[in-house]
């Protein structure tokens, strides 16, 4: 038996299929020469996407699903992420992510929807899907898991190759560079460095410039979407100093633009460290984010800027229960030390 039978089905099935496509295949060429007197070279178009890798994503995000399904379902399936990680991703229960992905299935299967790659002039209608699969894909390894942060840069300049024009697809690529240029920087004796303490000659300043050129282009071609907010807010944040004031508006306008609580958590962070701490702290407090660990690590911050340190702890404590990953839980082991 093998250890994983569910996965040693899928596995074999899809071994099987492809076996059997490859027959079919050379089944086909070889009866046309048959037909013919001699053989002859056919014409084959090459297929819209040139990444196999992107092909599939484009391939599994179709329109008949609704978004955060097709997200999900993609993730899951090509994005190397568990349950428990998209569930992370979408902030919502693992059990409530695992029954989405059930009825996005059983959707696919009883309306028959067709697993084929779409004609090009079908991509910008998945384009959306797309993007969000690549930044989440970014986003879980930007945590530590560096082989999903290559493949998601990697994915993200072959959308830039496909899609040239889109102003959101070079500013995806521009975000994931400035961000991802500040790898080396992030932890230190295993434990997360924040922004303000990080070494900035361990930052890759090529890879800063590639990806400010990036959004320059997507600013040429009148992006003004939420990666382009992103973006221009991640260039903001290699800058020194940072421009608080400037960061907090750009949160703002991308929090319009999405309705993102998350986005407001940030904004608030700014608001902070422009020296409002107190605003912040109240708009922290009006959100609806108790099982989001940087809502509480924020808040933590806040109430011991305010010198509140009871107040702090709990905070702290809170967001320690909560955070995924090893370098987080001791950065919150610290702050709760020096509480």
């Amino acid at each position: 038996m093998p250890t994983s039978p569910r996965a040693w089905l899928v596995t074999t099935g899809r071994n099987r299929a492809i076996d059997r496509i490859r027959r079919d295949r050379t089944l086909a060429v070889k009866t046309k020469l048959l037909e013919v007197p001699q053989a002859t070279e056919d014409e084959v178009d090459e297929t819209t996407i040139p990444d196999e890798r992107l092909e599939l994503i484009f391939t599994c995000c179709h329109p008949a699903i609704a978004l955060d399904a097709q997200v999900a379902l993609t993730l899951r399936t090509l994005g190397g992420l568990t349950t428990e990680e998209i569930a992370r991703a979408f902030l919502v229960p693992e059990p409530t992510m695992a029954k989405r992905l059930v009825r996005a299935k059983q959707k696919i299967k009883t309306a028959g929807i067709p697993f084929r790659v779409p004609p090009a002039h079908l991509l910008p209608d998945r384009l959306a899907a797309v993007l969000a699969v690549v930044y989440l894909i970014f986003n879980e390894g930007y945590g530590g898991r560096g082989e999903l942060t290559a493949e998601a840069v990697r994915l993200g300049r072959a959308l830039v190759g496909l899609m040239p024009d889109e102003p959101e697809v070079q500013a995806l690529l521009a975000l994931m560079l400035l961000n991802d240029a500040r790898r080396e920087a992030r932890f230190a004796d295993g434990t997360l460095v924040l922004l303000a303490d990080q070494d900035r000659s361990l930052w890759d300043s090529a890879e800063i410039a590639e990806g400010r050129t990036m959004l320059d282009r997507a600013l040429a071609l009148g992006g003004r979407g939420p990666y382009v907010l992103q973006a221009a807010i991640a260039s903001l944040h290699a800058d020194d100093p940072q421009d608080w004031h400037e960061l907090a508006a750009l949160y703002g306008e991308l929090a319009r633009r999405t309705g993102s609580p998350i986005v407001e958590l940030n904004r608030a962070a700014a608001i902070a460290e422009a020296g409002g701490t107190e605003a912040a702290l109240a708009l922290v407090d009006g959100l609806q984010l108790d099982e989001y660990p940087y809502l509480h690590s924020t808040r933590g911050e806040l109430l011991r800027r305010l010198n509140r340190p009871e107040e702090a702890r709990a905070a702290y404590e809170r967001a320690l229960e909560l955070v995924p990953s090893d370098p987080e839980r001791r950065f919150l082991a610290e702050r709760l030390s020096e509480l």
